[in-house]
């Protein structure tokens, strides 16, 4: 039987890899910027045999999953709390208060830095805190230590403080929240993070090599979605609305159900690897969450390379006489195009994966079959920004923590005073980025095994259902090897 899984796995992933290779070899790379590679042109192994050594991994692990996974052991796994001393250190309200309190004043940092700071992106505040210490080191954070967002969360710490002093005030509880509609699910959460995504991929405006966004743009922007959030907390309630429709905390929680630590009924405790994100996707939206995030960061990568062309070819369509009024709204919409035809892409490819899988002996209908595997696709959400940003993150964190941190305004500070390390090896970013890569795409493999095991009747038809999980991680894994090094060489 594991030569006949073999010999059907080979032949799955073969296609997907020779079509990746060629694709390397037919896009050539080009200067990129945002979160792009330090380069790369000294790589003692060619990037086409990365492509392959990640492939062969996943076809590797796929064969020892198909063998030696025959029981699900994510299903049901356990959660045990760590000891009282650690929750009664962490877990207290004194702490939760201070907490919250941080998270308010680096809100409102940010908004008057934006408001009334430097213009100039690289000297404000507002620009690096909210696009790389905030969106990208705290989800980096969750995936290992869990939920760290929550008790930071200005919108949910501010919401409690006015809804405790309202009600100290009026002597009364705060008026009974309406029930939230099953149907709408996460899809706030999902609008929130598309305009997230927009605004910092597509409604700056484009200069080589970096896209510009305005710190006022961002300002104002924090101040909308404040007012939505608050709206959705008074309407659904606090706690409801932070699990559903709140989109930073739906997307730290999505990389924190990936973590073993996970607080329940206010105590600390442990679960295995991977486990908190069984049954993720069954709340409506989810998939539709997961394949933004992924596309969100797959488009920045491309845009960098592969699709830097086009965008251009359609960008000189719209606007053919280069008008200086129309350039900016010009640059939005080519750029706003391919960004969603990006997400389409990615949908394709994840619904032609859970159709190949064949609904006989699961239960399930298609659709129900894309809830249950999208907590897959987590890792690989997370594989991707973390492959994608990592030099950015390393790079702009220094910036963050020296001259923005004493200077949020951009009054003053002289960059100079405070140089940025840029020593790090160009080899050993690479290598971090694939490694990065596969290993998201192995733990997605092991995830599907393990959910495919409850789904289905055998561990026949198990394994048979994942030949298209495996094609699909492929995919990707070959999809991010071009990213990777077609942004920056």
């Amino acid at each position: 039987m594991a030569g006949t899984r073999l010999g059907a796995a080979l032949a799955a992933a073969f296609v997907v890899i020779g079509s990746g290779a060629v694709s390397l070899l037919c896009f050539p790379p080009s200067a990129g910027a945002h979160g792009s590679l330090a380069p790369k042109t000294d790589l003692p192994i060619p990037e086409w045999l990365f492509a392959w050594g990640a492939a062969l991994v996943l076809i590797v692990s796929f064969v020892a999953l198909s063998i030696a996974w025959r029981e699900p052991r994510f299903e049901g796994a356990k959660w045990r709390p760590t000891g009282d001393l650690l929750s009664r250190l962490l877990l207290n309200r004194p702490l939760e208060i201070l907490a919250g309190a941080v998270g308010v004043f680096l809100l409102g940092v940010t908004v008057w830095a934006g408001l009334y700071g430097s213009t100039s992106p690289e000297k404000n505040f507002s620009i690096t805190f909210v696009f790389v210490t905030f969106y990208l080191v705290i989800a980096f954070l969750s995936a290992f230590l869990g939920d760290l967002f929550r008790p930071f969360n200005p919108w949910r710490a501010a919401a409690r403080a006015l809804a405790g002093l309202v009600s100290a005030i009026t002597r009364r509880p705060p008026p009974q929240a309406l029930p939230y509609p099953e149907r709408l699910g996460r899809w706030p959460a999902v609008a929130g993070l598309a305009a997230f995504l927009w605004l910092e991929l597509a409604y700056g405006i484009p200069l080589e090599p970096v896209v510009v966004i305005d710190p006022r743009t961002v300002a104002i922007a924090a101040l909308v979605y404040s007012a939505y959030s608050f709206v959705g907390m008074a309407l659904f309630g606090i706690e409801q609305w932070c699990r559903r429709g709140e989109t930073f905390s739906v997307f730290f929680g999505m990389f924190a159900s990936l973590s073993p630590l996970e607080v329940r009924d206010g105590r600390f405790g442990r679960r295995p690897w991977f486990s908190g994100a069984v049954g993720w996707g069954i709340v409506p939206g989810s998939i539709a969450f997961v394949l933004v995030a992924i596309a969100g960061t797959a488009f920045d990568g491309a845009a960098e390379g592969l699709l830097s062309g086009a965008i251009d070819g359609l960008y000189e369509l719209i606007n053919p006489d280069f008008e200086v009024q129309g350039d900016v709204v010009a640059r939005r919409i080519s750029t706003s195009t391919f960004m969603l035809a990006t997400l389409g892409v990615v949908a394709a490819i994840y619904w032609a994966g859970i159709s190949g899988m064949g609904t006989e002996g699961s239960g399930q209908s298609r659709r129900e079959l894309g809830r249950s595997f999208v907590h897959c696709f987590i890792p690989i959400a997370f594989a991707y920004l973390f492959a994608h940003y990592f030099s950015l993150v390393y790079y702009q964190e220094q910036a963050q923590f020296t001259y923005l941190l004493t200077d949020p305004l951009g009054a003053g500070q002289d960059f100079a005073e405070n140089p940025i390390d840029l020593s790090l090896s160009s080899n050993l970013l690479w290598y971090v980025q694939v490694g990065s890569l596969v290993a998201g795409h192995v733990a997605a493999l092991a995830m599907g095994h393990d959910k495919a095991l409850a789904i289905y009747p055998s561990l026949r038809r198990a394994s048979q259902s994942q030949y298209w999980m495996l094609a699909l991680m492929v995919s990707f894994t070959v999809l991010g090897l071009m990213l990777l090094s077609a942004a920056n060489e």
